[in-house]
């Protein structure tokens, strides 16, 4: 058996292609890396809210895995749409690395100062606005390379960036503070790696390639994440969040909005009680719309 693994070009994306590539190869599948650039590699100029969430990285690989030339597409979990369409699913997730955010600088240590803060994305600004209301936000597009180099040069004093990414860049000496999962609660999906696929690949593949690359408790999790974002409709450009855990033989999952300007944030945890994880993720959603979320969902679409 021999896989064709489609990733994007960037460090990042290479890493997690390569240890996807290593679990295959551990278990005699040989495998080669195809890399592929897509729109949101491209456009660097504009924030994810201004250019629309949906595809931005995914969209060139769903098409080479049409068309054979792939036959599975390594991702970040967090830039997947919640909803896939008729002819691709997720074949599995890997073991969620940490989820939280963390702060790098290469000089700002006292963090009651009024620091410039780079970050594209609409939950980090809203978390920022809240919790550090007199930092100043701009925006930072790049891969992590690009963003770290932006900051070297000036273009802010402080990156918000996810811990999964600079710890497996090896940047972790420029982390000035892990930021608290319980403040700054991750993106649906943060910290782990999902494979899509085109669902008529050879059933063979996908068995063989499930049961090497699956985590059976990540993906549990990772059901009652995507169900609530589904269900919600958001994307990049919406505020919202949502970290499942297991904690004492059942999933815990912590949800919520927050308004652009950090100025109301709902959030409520959420235990699985006879239910699936899909259904949970609705129970969340339903939750958080009743609670006010809708009024702060129409707001939010009307400003982006």
């Amino acid at each position: 058996m021999h896989i064709k693994i489609g990733t994007r070009a960037s460090k990042l994306a290479l890493w997690q292609a390569y240890h996807v590539q290593e679990q295959l190869r551990a278990n005699q599948v040989s495998s080669e890396i195809i890399e592929i650039i897509t729109k949101g590699d491209k456009i660097l100029d504009r924030s994810l809210s201004k250019i629309g969430s949906k595809g931005l990285f995914t969209e060139e690989l769903e098409e080479q895995l049409l068309s054979g030339e792939i036959d599975i597409a390594v991702h970040s979990a967090k830039d997947l749409s919640s909803d896939l369409g008729d002819n691709f699913k997720i074949l599995s997730f890997s073991e969620r690395e940490a989820a939280h955010d963390v702060f790098l600088s290469l000089k700002a240590r006292d963090l009651a100062q009024p620091w410039v803060v780079g970050t594209s994305s609409t939950r980090r600004v809203a978390l920022i606005k809240k919790y550090f209301p007199h930092f100043t936000i701009v925006d930072m597009r790049g891969n992590l390379q690009t963003r770290i180099k932006k900051m070297e040069d000036g273009h802010c004093d402080i990156l918000i960036l996810a811990f999964a990414g600079v710890h497996r860049m090896g940047y972790e000496d420029k982390i000035i503070k892990h930021l608290s999962i319980d403040e700054f609660c991750p993106p649906v999906g943060q910290g782990v790696l999902a494979i899509e696929i085109n669902k008529k690949l050879n059933l063979d593949k996908q068995n063989k390639l499930r049961n090497i690359l699956n985590d059976a408790k990540t993906e549990q999790c990772l059901l009652v994440e995507r169900s609530y974002l589904n269900f919600l409709q958001g994307g990049c450009s919406i505020p919202v969040f949502g970290n499942a855990v297991w904690h004492e033989n059942s999933i815990h999952f912590t949800a919520g909005i927050v308004r652009l300007d950090g100025s109301e944030l709902l959030k409520s945890t959420f235990i699985l009680n006879n239910e699936t994880e899909e259904e949970l993720g609705k129970r969340a959603a339903k939750y958080i719309l009743n609670a006010g979320g809708d009024k702060i969902l129409e707001e939010i679409k009307r400003n982006i």
